[in-house]
């Protein structure tokens, strides 16, 4: 799963994104939402500074709503996000919280994006090892992949001690993360089962381009 380090990283501005049900797409919808939240919650003017943002404004041709930044570009990369990938309201709900509690200024932005990168390399790096076969077996049954992804999840937060030590030092090292960030078990359950979704998918797709 090296495809998740790259989570909420920069993107390069001639970058387009990606074909509808993708990881990338997914992804790259998520780090749109949360920079909108984050203009709208810190009143950002500079939308340089947002490069994901900018993107996806200009492409879509979104106008400014009442000389803010943010506000129309939060409305429709969620209600992409809902349409598509089936995500609810509580989701982002979620995401505006944690944002609101740990962006105090603008400089916490890239902080916060630094976390929250650590976050996802740790927790995709942590199932991938406790759940290897029951990924490759659970994609038969989506309901199936979510079970168990959420019992894994609920166990990585809940376990107390593990046979390997270097898992138990990543548990613990994800179990604040959640803390500071402030997600829920079912916010986590969501947010990975559809970025494992979609990469199977992509994979899947791959395989059959490839023959």
């Amino acid at each position: 799963m090296n495809m998740f380090s790259k989570l909420f990283k920069k993107k390069d501005e001639e970058a387009e994104i990606q074909t509808k049900g993708s990881v990338e797409e997914f992804v790259t919808l998520i780090r749109v939402y949360y920079q909108a939240v984050m203009a709208v919650q810190l009143g950002i003017t500079n939308l340089n500074i947002l490069s994901d943002m900018a993107l996806f404004k200009r492409m879509l041709k979104i106008p400014t709503q009442n000389n803010k930044l943010g506000i129309a570009e939060k409305s429709k990369a969620r209600k992409v996000l809902m349409q598509d990938y089936g995500l609810n309201e509580d989701f982002f709900k979620e995401i505006d919280a944690s944002v609101k509690k740990n962006c105090k200024s603008q400089n916490d932005i890239k902080s916060y994006f630094i976390m929250f990168q650590g976050f996802n390399n740790d927790l995709f790096s942590l199932l991938d090892s406790l759940m290897k076969w029951k990924f490759r077996f659970s994609m038969l049954v989506k309901k199936l992949l979510y079970a168990q992804t959420q019992k894994t999840i609920h166990e990585i937060l809940t376990r107390s001690e593990w046979k390997e030590v270097s898992v138990q030092k990543v548990a613990w090292k994800i179990r604040k993360y959640q803390e500071t960030l402030g997600y829920s078990e079912q916010w986590m359950t969501d947010f990975v089962y559809h970025v494992v979704l979609m990469a199977k998918e992509d994979a899947k797709k791959q395989r059959k381009a490839d023959k």
